[in-house]
């Protein structure tokens, strides 16, 4: 992995949140491209339930201040930085007053979905993909991990499918099963209809369910990664279905080979490095 770019978009990063498959493997996979002389940095969603004192969160001046069009309303766009101790790794969070102030991740109190679900999905896409820009910093394999962060790949492909610092850049996108209940605000579709976005690319959207976020994740990737042993039947049969390489399961033991041979051999088409 030397020198290769690696950008981990993720909905959840230990130490930050608790540990799931996909935290754990958003930390677990950038350590390891970190530790083979790879270069990472790892966005995720600065909830209002990370604790900003204990994990040293400061706000990044250059990169705030831009804001992120949402349904046709401005929403500031705040970054913050973290290192996570003792690894030399950065964490940048996206953040927002409206969307991420609230102390909690996904559901309030009584375990019901934040009806801004889908909003803060979008914001926090167009917010790593727009500061990514204005870092100057062209990836060679961008791994998204977790459906918040699974409409990075339909926004890269399309809505900033021109620009030149992506031109090069290769979609990862773990899939795990960690779904929620019914479906995202229902006036999701037109919400990404506000970004001109062609009813072709997001006509799924009219039923903004786990799966159907997820299939277009998958659309939009140049290869997957099975990040739980078992996944929803109709999903794995879709990811089957894909004309694309996709890796199978990998515990947290063995993975590190298997991710790298996948990351250069299947995606960047390169022969794995003695």
């Amino acid at each position: 992995m030397k020198e290769k770019r690696v950008l981990y978009v993720s909905s959840e990063v230990i130490p930050y949140l608790p540990e799931t498959e996909a935290s754990s493997m958003s930390y677990f996979a950038p350590k390891m491209v970190n530790d083979r002389g790879g270069q990472i940095r790892i966005f995720m969603p600065r909830f209002g339930n990370i604790n900003e004192r204990r994990h040293q969160l400061h706000e990044v001046i250059r990169l705030s201040g831009m804001n992120m069009v949402i349904n046709d309303l401005d929403m500031p766009l705040i970054i913050k930085v973290a290192s996570i101790p003792k690894e030399r790794m950065q964490v940048y969070f996206i953040d927002n007053e409206d969307y991420f102030k609230r102390k909690a991740t996904l559901t309030d109190e009584n375990g019901d979905m934040f009806e801004d679900n889908d909003e803060r999905a979008i914001f926090f896409a167009k917010g790593v993909i727009e500061t990514v820009k204005k870092l100057n910093w062209a990836p060679d394999i961008i791994h998204v991990h977790g459906w918040m962060a699974s409409l990075l790949p339909l926004y890269l492909r399309n809505y900033y499918g021109n620009d030149p610092l992506f031109e090069d850049s290769k979609i990862v996108t773990s899939v795990y099963n960690q779904s929620f209940p019914g479906t995202l605000d229902e006036e999701m579709y037109e919400k990404l209809q506000f970004d001109a976005l062609d009813d072709s690319v997001i006509s799924s959207f009219k039923e903004p369910s786990y799966l159907n976020l997820m299939k277009s994740a998958v659309v939009y990737s140049d290869g997957i990664i099975k990040g739980s042993e078992s996944l929803d039947s109709e999903l794995e049969s879709f990811i089957d279905e894909q004309d694309k390489p996709v890796l199978e399961y990998q515990s947290p033991e063995d993975f590190a080979d298997a991710y790298e041979g996948f990351y250069l051999s299947d995606i960047l088409n390169e022969k794995e490095e003695a």
